[in-house]
């Protein structure tokens, strides 16, 4: 089975005016009849950083969630932010971003790697609590924009430290919509051999219109059966100087999967209606 991640929240986070916590109930309440395995539909961190977050509690207690088997995934980027997800009933996942890049995570989340480690290794230990699963965003995992060294062996450093304190899942981003096919198989066939790890590894890749497919492709030939996407689209790197790479589009993502005679869980009818919706809701504010 191939897990789908769908990604309203990336979809959203980066539109400046603020859409209204009724529309992104109704917009999120028909994603979850859609039945992905996960639904990242919001994040606890600062309202400053990312004002259309601000909202993620409201959204959270407006939802029907009786309806569905989706497994709601909230992002956090500190200690105090995980307390939050992890008061939440419904919330049964917890997505946190770490990168191999010492610059960006200083940028991202104003601590060091280090420091970000040991905060990720605090949130492991509730999340184990409270038995909430966690994902670990590896940003920068195809490559490095500012200069610093990445290679396959500091990611392997990076994964194999992760995996010691007992993270499952991580998600490997192509933060600055810099990686290539090429790039993206290198990886994928390097971590899909740490089976002995017991590890779990997604994509959490962004492209170009034109470049999808040959993204997806090629994590999907070396073994990834995780894939983040958002419907059309919509949303993906506010890094990336390319104003027209945004996330995988989910609507590609199926039709790929479905040519592969993969299967996964969806409910077509649904995801038509959302579909649909998305086109609505976005172009009235983006």
């Amino acid at each position: 089975m191939v897990s789908l991640v769908e990604c309203p929240r990336d979809a959203m986070q980066g539109i400046k005016t603020l859409i209204p916590t009724s529309e992104k109930i109704a917009y999120l309440q028909q994603l979850l009849s859609c039945d992905f395995d996960y639904l990242d539909f919001g994040s606890f961190v600062s309202s400053k950083a990312v004002p259309q977050m601000a909202d993620t509690n409201e959204v959270l207690n407006g939802l029907d969630l009786s309806v569905s088997k989706t497994r709601l995934l909230a992002i956090v980027a500190n200690y105090r932010g995980a307390e939050h997800a992890l008061d939440a009933q419904y919330i049964d996942v917890l997505g946190f971003p770490f990168s191999l890049s010492e610059i960006f995570q200083m940028r991202n989340t104003h601590t060091s790697r280090e420091e970000a480690f040991t905060v990720l290794e605090r949130i492991h230990n509730a999340c184990q609590r409270r038995s909430k699963e966690l994902v670990v965003y590896v940003s920068m995992g195809f490559g490095n924009p500012y200069g610093e060294v990445w290679n396959l062996e500091v990611l392997l450093y990076w994964v194999e430290r992760l995996a010691a304190i007992g993270i499952r899942t991580l998600s490997l981003s192509d933060t600055y919509a810099s990686a290539n096919p090429e790039r993206i198989h290198e990886v994928f066939s390097m971590v899909s051999r740490l089976g002995d790890l017991g590890l779990i590894f997604g994509a959490h890749l962004h492209a170009r219109p034109d470049q999808w497919k040959a993204h997806v492709e090629a994590a999907y030939l070396a073994g990834c059966r995780r894939f983040d996407g958002a419907i059309q689209g919509f949303g993906g790197c506010p890094m990336a100087t390319d104003g027209l790479v945004g996330n995988i589009p989910t609507e590609k993502l199926i039709s790929f999967l479905t040519a592969q005679k993969e299967e996964f869980n969806l409910n077509h009818a649904s995801f038509e209606v959302a579909y649909n919706h998305a086109k609505r809701l976005f172009s009235a504010y983006l």
